[in-house]
């Protein structure tokens, strides 16, 4: 299985000396039969006061910082070693009831998937519903794998990837129409879709591991990733990449999972002064390999 090694800087500059109120980081990763954590570390600048962690709603590791000190510049630096194990797919092991679509989830599973598949967004005119029903092909029944793959694929080689520094995710609608967002809009887009289809789906945000090795690097190296689960029955919450066309967790590191992008920032603060005061941020991820280890 290979080793990963994540390197996480976020600098904050500011016009004059400010006082911050508290942050909250998620960057520690999900611990899991695919990905353990061997190491980590958070660096803070200035030093801070206190930093406590607690686990959210969705057992997401949540780091919260205090700050004491007044500065023009506040610096937030992690790190992260861990082994990953890719999981081999498309070879979905669902249950035999969920192999077509469409299917129902069972009772048992239902009062806790519910969250999950009710619509979080408008839909007027119900343009995502029908954007999503074409890939069922009106037929009574379809291969609940292939159809969930041709969605993925769909916003990878249909819509155009731009990175955006604003902050938040564009409403599913506005992806939609103008085809083109960055990784969370993407994701955000897919799970709306699916959703509308019935599936259970949430987000994930984490990294993603840039190869350079066939000159055709991934989409949303550099910053934090995100993407999708969705949920089948008998194979469990499976990974879908749409940014970069990857059903699985091939290069994907999970940090964090939620209902609502808004639930699963990797860093949000505060800090008192005036607008103007603010000068922006910088953001650099470094993922990079030592290889593989022995299981």
């Amino acid at each position: 299985m290979p080793l990963f090694s994540v390197n996480h800087l976020t600098v904050y500059r500011y016009r004059r000396p400010v006082r911050f109120g508290e942050h909250q980081l998620m960057f520690r990763p999900r611990d899991s039969y695919d990905q353990r954590l061997l190491e980590v570390s958070l660096n803070v600048d200035p030093e801070p006061q206190a930093v406590r962690w607690t686990h959210d709603v969705f057992g997401n590791c949540v780091a919260h910082v205090s700050m004491s000190e007044i500065s023009q510049e506040l610096r937030f630096e992690t790190s992260i070693r861990l082994d990953h194990t890719p999981q081999a797919v498309p070879d979905f092991r669902i249950d035999e009831k969920a192999l077509l679509y469409p299917f129902r989830y069972s009772p048992d599973e239902l009062p806790d998937l519910e969250s999950t598949i009710r619509r979080q967004f408008d839909d007027d005119g119900g343009e995502v519903d029908k954007w999503a029903r074409q890939f069922t092909s009106g037929s009574n029944a379809i291969e609940t794998g292939a159809l969930l793959m041709t969605l993925c694929y769909a916003i990878h080689e249909g819509f155009t990837y731009q990175r955006r520094s604003q902050h938040g995710t564009q409403p599913p609608l506005v992806t939609l129409r103008s085809r083109h967002g960055s990784c969370r809009d993407f994701a955000l887009l897919m799970m709306e879709a699916v959703r509308a289809l019935g599936f259970a789906a949430r987000f994930v945000t984490g990294y993603i591991y840039v190869s350079s090795r066939d000159g055709k690097p991934n989409l949303g190296g550099g910053s934090t990733h995100a993407w999708c689960q969705v949920y089948l029955p008998g194979a469990g919450w499976v990974e879908f990449d749409p940014t970069n066309g990857i059903v699985g967790n091939r290069d994907l590191i999970r940090v964090a999972v939620a209902r609502d992008p808004a639930q699963a920032v990797p860093l949000s603060g505060s800090y008192y002064g005036k607008a103007s005061d603010d000068l922006g941020m910088t953001v650099q991820v470094n993922v990079t390999t030592e290889g593989h280890v022995d299981a």
